[in-house]
């Protein structure tokens, strides 16, 4: 039996695009058939999140793709929940793997970001994911375990949260967590949240999966039992993303 959590379909824009190519992009999904059952969310560079609120239909979400610690004051080049909000966007990935390891973002500030977030009124995606050599050491629930609990440690109301699970190896490389192996680690994240938030909140938080998702996994994918949803990274930029979203039609 599927879940009652209601699935969840993010596009990591990332640093890609311009307003010729992303009104295209806006223009494909304005006019696209989306099934209603479906969540969906995209991840706008900060300089973009004010066109893409302007011109993506109201029932396409907008997330920032990054944010800062507090609300205003002397942190050139950051933005903080509050400008977010002021663009008409309700969300912000937050912890992505390239924050935590191209820009080497700790967990301690990853956390300190969702608590601000959420005090702020955004909706937050908290990405967590090892990395290829900690799945080959045997240490990825090890790693997602730290990682969430940072996270957990920061969350009040977890209706306004959604997890991504994307293992680090995943991202863009084209290789693809088997279904089986999404699914286990959901699987246990679920348990985790069980046994370190409540059985209320294991049953009812959305964990998504990351990491080269496309048009042709995606059904596969979806149809697990704990993988609630998508946080789609290329694919996001692409006509197929409409496939991505329909996943579970």
């Amino acid at each position: 039996i599927m879940s009652s959590r209601k699935f969840f379909v993010g596009g990591n824009w990332k640093m890609n695009g311009d307003k010729k190519s992303l009104g295209d992009l806006i223009t494909t999904l304005n006019t696209a058939s989306l099934n209603d059952e479906t969540e969906v969310v995209c991840g706008a560079p900060t300089v973009y999140l004010d066109f893409a609120r302007s011109n993506l239909d109201a029932r396409i979400g907008v997330a920032a793709q990054n944010c800062y610690k507090v609300a205003k004051g002397a942190f050139t080049g950051e933005i903080s929940p509050v400008m977010i909000k002021d663009c008409g966007v309700e969300w912000v990935i937050l912890g992505h793997s390239e924050r935590r390891h191209v820009f080497g973002e700790s967990d301690e500030l990853i956390g300190q970001k969702v608590a601000h977030a959420l005090e702020s009124g955004l909706g937050v995606i908290a990405c967590i994911g090892e990395k290829l050599e900690e799945r080959e050491a045997g240490t990825t629930e090890e790693v997602v375990y730290a990682q969430t609990q940072a996270i957990a440690d920061n969350v009040k109301d977890w209706s306004k949260v959604v997890l991504a699970y994307e293992p680090v190896w995943a991202i863009g490389t084209g290789k693809t967590a088997s279904p089986e192996q999404a699914q286990e680690v959901h699987e246990k994240l679920r348990e985790w949240m069980r046994a370190n938030v409540s059985e209320a909140v294991a049953d009812s938080v959305r964990i998504i999966y990351g990491g080269s998702v496309t048009g042709a996994n995606c059904k596969e994918l979806g149809s697990q039992n704990d993988v609630d949803g998508f946080l789609v990274g290329g694919a996001s930029l692409k006509p197929e993303f409409v496939d991505i979203i329909n996943a579970r039609a």
